[in-house]
């Protein structure tokens, strides 16, 4: 399949794979809603669309993310709807069985987000929660009954903390998934300053990556 990763543009990485990994044991209906928030290139939104002919939306704030994703979906000859927004705006008052987020996670010396440039995604803060709070309290309203939201990020940013967060909004949650990943550009740049923060120990040169899987039950 042809595919486009322009600069500037979040391209799939071990974090798109776990997640990935979690996307395909759900069991998804035919037609089934499903949401991909902050979708990048585009690769787990035509993952998706792949699986039981699921009806997808895929979200991002990233006017070149949404440009590659739509282009990424005619090529793959797989019907997307891509829109562009901070978060879930794009999608209120709707509902899914099935949301994907691989949403910005990797602690910032910066406390300010990025307003552009490719750092918009993943810089997340000091603790790397700044999207995440938001998008656990967010959430459950969108997932239908019996509707699952799948979250992949780092260990540096509390897996354990999202699965209370969600937790305490009325969904059953649990860690799934657990890898342990080589370092990337962007962890190897910012390792310094994680290990004076007390985040990564001395020599340390491997993340941890997780996805929480939550449910509205029924």
């Amino acid at each position: 399949m042809l595919f486009v990763k322009p600069p500037g543009v979040y391209r799939p990485q071990d974090d798109t794979s776990l997640l990935l990994e979690a996307l395909v044991r759900e069991p998804l209906a035919t037609g089934a809603h499903v949401l991909d928030v902050g979708t990048g290139s585009g690769a787990l939104a035509l993952a998706a669309a792949r699986l039981g002919s699921a009806r997808v939306t895929a979200v991002d704030a990233s006017r070149r993310a949404v440009l590659t994703a739509r282009l990424n979906a005619l090529l793959a000859r797989r019907r997307v709807r891509v829109h562009r927004g901070d978060l879930f705006a794009p999608v209120t008052g709707r509902t899914f069985d099935l949301v994907l987020a691989n949403p910005p996670y990797v602690p910032s010396p910066h406390p300010r987000l990025p307003r552009s440039g490719p750092a918009r995604a993943w810089d997340a803060g000091r603790d790397g929660r700044a999207i995440l709070d938001r998008l656990c309290h967010s959430v459950p309203p969108l997932l239908r009954p019996g509707g699952v939201v799948l979250i992949v990020h780092s260990g540096l940013s509390d897996p354990e903390r999202t699965a209370g967060v969600l937790e305490s909004s009325g969904l059953r949650a649990e860690i799934t998934e657990r890898r342990r990943v080589p370092f990337g550009p962007v962890m190897r740049e910012r390792a310094a300053w994680l290990r004076a923060q007390g985040l990564l120990l001395p020599g340390e040169d491997r993340e941890e990556l997780a996805v929480v899987r939550a449910e509205r039950v029924a």
